[in-house]
């Protein structure tokens, strides 16, 4: 039930019609008894200044932050995390008494979805695909738990990039080109490959790399939610497989947490994205 003394909390994004955090956060709102309300507000690139100035003049407890304004809202907020920081995209703001800090949930989304998984950081190694915003999350809070991070992108200026700012983090990062994901014995090293770019999620991409390299045993990821070609492949070579809703549900329990900071409820806003995904 909507009140006077309810707090609303958005996502910003443009679209956001397809939108799963609705369901996932009122559900555990409703759960715990929270006078909290979830709402999805589309806010077109040119207007995103005045819907960040409207958190603070409608007093909005905070607001997720998704495509395309990740990185284009920093300079309209007052503080940013560590992580925020370092990986220069916001995807949780929090609004304290009209001061707006922006915060970065996503690294620790993908690393809780992996310990799910049983996975422990020592030793191993990561092949990541991509070098955009996702890939920038995910790099840095594996180098952070001391994975050795390797990075293959298209365009390869971009991904030699990326490796320079993740080293800045501590992390051992390595640049992949072509020929070593089409090399059976470079990948047969990496425990834990993970794509982060679009590719696949039309039915028709191909993977960007020839899943019949892969070994039993090593982990795939891919951070779309559905089961991709990449996915379904890698899993007939005996992969462990995942795709994005682990850290979906994860990052969405992470920024639940700092704007209530109340336990998310991780069971009952699980059950309600698989419920929205399938409905």
């Amino acid at each position: 039930m909507i009140k006077g003394t309810t707090k609303i909390i958005g996502i910003f994004g443009y679209p956001v019609e397809h939108t799963k955090s609705p369901a996932m956060h009122n559900a555990a709102f409703e759960h715990l008894g929270l006078d909290y309300c979830y709402v999805p507000f589309s806010v077109k690139p040119e207007g995103l200044k005045a819907a960040v100035d409207g958190i603070r003049a409608f007093g909005l407890a905070g607001v997720n932050i998704t495509v395309p304004h990740k990185e284009t809202v920093l300079p309209f907020l007052d503080k940013l995390s560590e992580e925020a920081s370092f990986i220069g995209a916001v995807n949780t703001v929090k609004n304290e008494n009209g001061i707006l800090t922006g915060y970065n949930t996503d690294g620790i989304g993908f690393m809780r979805s992996l310990e799910e998984k049983g996975v422990q950081a020592k030793g191993k190694k990561v092949l990541i695909l991509g070098a955009g915003g996702a890939a920038r999350a995910v790099g840095y809070a594996l180098c952070k738990e001391s994975f050795e991070c390797h990075i293959y992108n298209r365009t390869v200026e971009k991904g030699i990039a990326l490796c320079g700012h993740l080293a800045k983090a501590g992390g051992k990062v390595r640049m992949a080109d072509n020929d070593s994901i089409n090399d059976k014995v470079f990948l047969s090293e990496m425990d834990i490959l993970i794509n982060t770019t679009s590719v696949g999620l039309a039915e028709s991409d191909a993977p960007l790399l020839k899943t019949s390299l892969l070994a039993p045993g090593q982990i795939v990821c891919d951070l779309i939610y559905k089961q991709t070609s990449f996915l379904k492949e890698a899993s007939k070579a005996g992969c462990v497989t995942m795709n994005g809703l682990g850290m979906l549900l994860w990052q969405g329990a992470a920024a639940f947490e700092i704007w209530t900071a109340a336990k998310a409820p991780v069971e009952i806003m699980r059950k309600a994205l698989e419920k929205n995904l399938l409905g």
